[in-house]
């Protein structure tokens, strides 16, 4: 297997055509830097490894490191900023509802990491790769500190359009906690990998059973945006879908549930009128 731990590049925005040398040189000097160091952590651990350590392996000195990395912990969490770009624009098409946008978003990020999965000469190998990166971080208390912080970041981030889109403000608790629902579809996503990883038949398979389990928690956000959302958030006649999907239905058994609680919420408010009209 290559150097490389696991690849999510894949997930990046595509590299602009007109791409110049000195943004190209840069870009390949970033993704080294952080390839190397994710490889070195995954073997001696993160408190294990020292960035001059990385500079040295990379040929470059300690200052260049933090020229590309501020911290330490954005060497192997670098993903993250991607993310917090993608979910910055993706929000802000109002083509698209803040629950299609985040599923775009979401699918290509697993398409990366099955895509990677897909590539390996061997595919156990390559399973175990994808398990120890993620053990690494739980394993890291200053790693997911440093994922926790980004996570606000995010959610900041999308609060503000979110509350922009529907004629709100950030302080409104609609776009607070439609931002923090949103961005616990990536929790949902990285629990599912993990159930799933090492009993899957191929990384199509994986692809689908992960997605599967991120569109079921996606469509109660959907169904929840409609209660209260504008039109700017979601359209009257909007479904929840990717783009080239077929239509999502919505999960039969939530519906039913949503009708029965109706049913009982208005069972209970006639017997009430009736005792009212017995007292009277």
């Amino acid at each position: 297997m290559s150097r490389r731990a696991v690849d999510w590049t894949a997930g990046a925005p595509p590299v602009p055509s007109a791409e110049g040398l000195r943004e190209r040189k840069k870009r390949l000097m970033r993704q080294q830097l952080s390839d190397t160091a994710t490889a070195m952590f995954l073997e001696r651990g993160f408190d294990g490894v020292r960035v001059a350590e990385v500079a040295v392996a990379c040929g470059v000195s300690e200052k260049t490191v933090f020229n590309y990395f501020p911290v330490k912990e954005a060497l192997v969490m670098d993903r993250l900023e991607t993310t917090l770009a993608a979910l910055r624009a993706g929000l802000a098409d109002s083509a698209r509802t803040p629950v299609q946008a985040a599923l775009v978003i979401l699918d290509r990020e697993l398409g990366a990491m099955t895509g990677w999965l897909a590539g390996q000469e061997d595919s156990s190998q390559g399973r175990q790769a994808i398990r120890r990166f993620g053990d690494l971080i739980r394993a890291t208390p200053s790693l997911r500190a440093y994922q926790a912080d980004m996570m606000d970041q995010s959610a900041s981030v999308a609060t503000e359009i979110l509350a922009a889109r529907a004629g709100m403000t950030p302080d409104d608790p609609e776009p607070q906690i439609t931002a923090r629902a949103l961005l616990g579809l990536w929790r949902v996503q990285g629990d599912s990998l993990r159930k799933h990883l090492d009993h899957a038949s191929t990384p199509a398979r994986l692809h689908e059973l992960v997605t599967a389990d991120v569109r079921r928690a996606a469509r109660l956000i959907d169904a929840g945006l409609r209660t209260f959302a504008p039109p700017a958030l979601v359209p009257a006649a909007e479904a929840l879908r990717l783009p080239g999907d077929g239509m999502c239905a919505p999960d039969p058994r939530l519906a039913a549930s949503l009708a029965l609680g109706r049913r009982r919420r208005s069972a209970r408010g006639g017997e009430q009128d009736a005792r009212n009209h017995r007292r009277h």
